[in-house]
């Protein structure tokens, strides 16, 4: 946590309410799109993404440790794990099932994340390639691989997120990794790019 960060929730916590602002405005990129590409769409996203600062203003007075941004995703982390347990929308781990979603369905209301119009029609395939190679990760290597790529928080804070050990984390990671570059070769190639 820089200076700044510090100062803002110090102010807050003396009742400076625009200092709560502030730090809301300054983590709303990575950890609404963290929520935004673990739930089921912009409705889910939306409501996480307020219960996530319900939640931590709540606890604020006990929160005592120097990463804010991963203490905000471990927060996260929960809630996407409490509306997944109600929609059964992840993977059911022993049966490979999706509850009453199907992949089909969940992938197509993903969000198009893309490039401006200029670029807008080679750029929207790609992006929705990658969605749907996104998508289509065991749900605990893509939360890894995102809270990594999206949030830039160390591994051993994923580690802690998530409940497993260091290795554990990046061992999902790296076969995240590995499934997108496979899921991706082609587009990979056509940048000029060596698949392996």
């Amino acid at each position: 946590m820089d200076a700044q960060e510090r100062a803002w929730l110090d102010e807050y916590r003396r009742g400076d309410r625009e200092a709560l602002g502030k730090l809301v405005e300054h983590y709303r990129r990575p950890l609404y799109s963290f929520i935004l590409k673990m739930t089921e769409g912009r409705v889910d996203a939306d409501e996480i993404f307020q219960e996530v600062w319900i939640r931590a203003i709540r606890k604020l007075d006990a929160f005592r440790e120097e990463n804010f941004l991963g203490w905000l995703f471990r927060i996260a982390h929960n809630l996407i794990i409490d509306v997944a347990r109600r929609r059964k929308l992840f993977v059911d781990p022993e049966t490979g099932t999706h509850g009453s979603q199907s992949r089909s369905s969940w992938v197509h209301r993903l969000p198009a994340s893309g490039p401006g119009p200029a670029t807008h029609a080679a750029g929207h395939d790609l992006g929705r390639k990658i969605q749907e190679a996104l998508a289509r990760l065991p749900p605990e290597q893509r939360e890894v691989f995102l809270l990594r790529t999206e949030g830039e928080v160390p591994f051993k804070e994923i580690a802690k997120i998530q409940g497993v050990t260091l290795n554990t984390a990046l061992a999902r990671m790296h076969y995240a990794v590995l499934k997108m570059r496979e899921a991706l070769r082609d587009e990979y190639r056509a940048f000029g790019g060596r698949s392996t």
